[in-house]
């Protein structure tokens, strides 16, 4: 059973609702992350440890500033996925290219500290539902995941296309109809909470791969569109549909409020 969360502990829920918006955001963030990171990283010329550095710094002021929220706030929640997928790439880089772990030991690490999260997770809540982020402790478990859930991704995805041999394209057309096979299952009765948490991992390697195919050029198989166009372009995407969703949650919001006047 989930467990009682008392009034004064609780908060209005912090996560949106998985809508096609939310996944198309989310790719997006995922592909800027690796574009993004590449970028500062090998382009800019600060190297994986000062970028990495710069991110986390980062992420810890817009975890902090999520924190001090006590209802989703879209531009907030959006800029903080954004950071994780930074800092997720940034982790598992690091140990493939510094301390030159396998993909395959990064990949089965990432996938045990995912797995103990949501263990721990279920023990102390009872649900890993998102639509009961309503408690810091909550809220402190679903980030953890999320961090987990964009290094395994990364892992996983350059497992499956540059040490497996898949290729960005292979990798996009592989990791899309994995996504595509979740949500029939969920369709066929799959329970909803499994399949989203399945999904949310595989999103991260098909933006990775999306991005790479996008980005790299075509000596590497890309479409050697560079990490700069790529970047901007999607980022440009991701700041107007941000944009749409605070503008549009506006109105509803206001008009709860005059109801419950």
């Amino acid at each position: 059973m989930t467990p009682t969360v008392s009034a004064s502990a609780r908060m209005l829920n912090k996560v949106p609702q998985a809508t096609l918006i939310f996944w198309v955001i989310k790719i997006m963030s995922t592909t800027v992350g690796e574009t993004g990171a590449d970028y500062l990283a090998v382009h800019v010329g600060l190297g994986t440890a000062v970028t990495g550095a710069i991110m986390v710094s980062l992420l810890a002021a817009a975890l902090a500033l999520q924190a001090r929220t006590r209802r989703y706030v879209p531009w907030i929640y959006w800029l903080t996925v954004l950071l994780v997928s930074i800092v997720g790439t940034q982790l598992t880089d690091f140990l493939t290219d510094k301390l030159e772990v396998s993909l395959y030991a990064s990949t089965a690490a990432f996938a045990v500290a995912l797995s103990a999260t949501f263990a721990l997770w279920h023990a102390f809540e009872g649900t890993l539902s998102i639509r009961t982020i309503v408690t810091r402790r909550r809220e402190g478990f679903y980030w953890l995941a999320i961090l987990l859930t964009f290094a395994l991704g990364t892992a996983a995805g350059d497992l499956a296309t540059e040490a497996l041999g898949l290729g960005f394209d292979w990798g996009v057309v592989a990791f899309g109809s994995l996504i595509a096979a979740t949500a029939l299952a969920r369709r066929l009765g799959a329970g909803a909470v499994l399949t989203f948490w399945v999904a949310y991992v595989l999103t991260r390697p098909l933006g990775a791969a999306l991005g790479d195919l996008l980005s790299q050029s075509r000596e590497y198989g890309g479409l050697g569109f560079g990490t700069v166009v790529t970047s901007l372009v999607f980022l440009s995407v991701i700041v107007a549909l941000v944009a749409f969703v605070t503008f549009n949650a506006a109105p509803a919001g206001a008009a709860r409020t005059a109801q419950r006047a």
